[in-house]
């Protein structure tokens, strides 16, 4: 599986996600094959930037790194930077 969604950068490792908020639980939901990116299910509703706090607590306690939102504060599509992490580590904790 070709991961599209994972780049690495000096800083760490950028990581494209797809946010839908709402869901039951928090969550990584699999790869959106058609936008490319890691979707990512939070529990927190899209209001006042909750749903970015959450994606960004949830990704950093899954990952055990300090993680960043770095692109798309209002939009589903977000690109996060995972800190002083390489790819192939990223995935691996991701369980892909």
């Amino acid at each position: 599986m070709s991961a599209k969604f994972l780049k690495e950068t000096k800083e760490g490792t950028l990581l494209l996600v797809y946010v839908q908020p709402k869901a039951k639980k928090n969550e990584i939901g699999g790869i959106d094959e058609w936008r490319g990116r890691l979707k990512v299910k939070i529990k927190a509703p899209p209001v006042e930037g909750k749903a970015n706090k959450e994606l960004v607590k949830f990704l950093s306690e899954l990952l055990g790194a300090e993680v960043e939102l770095v692109r798309g504060e209002t939009s589903r599509e977000k690109d996060v930077l995972v800190r002083g992490m390489k790819a192939e580590e990223v995935k691996k904790k991701l369980g892909l």
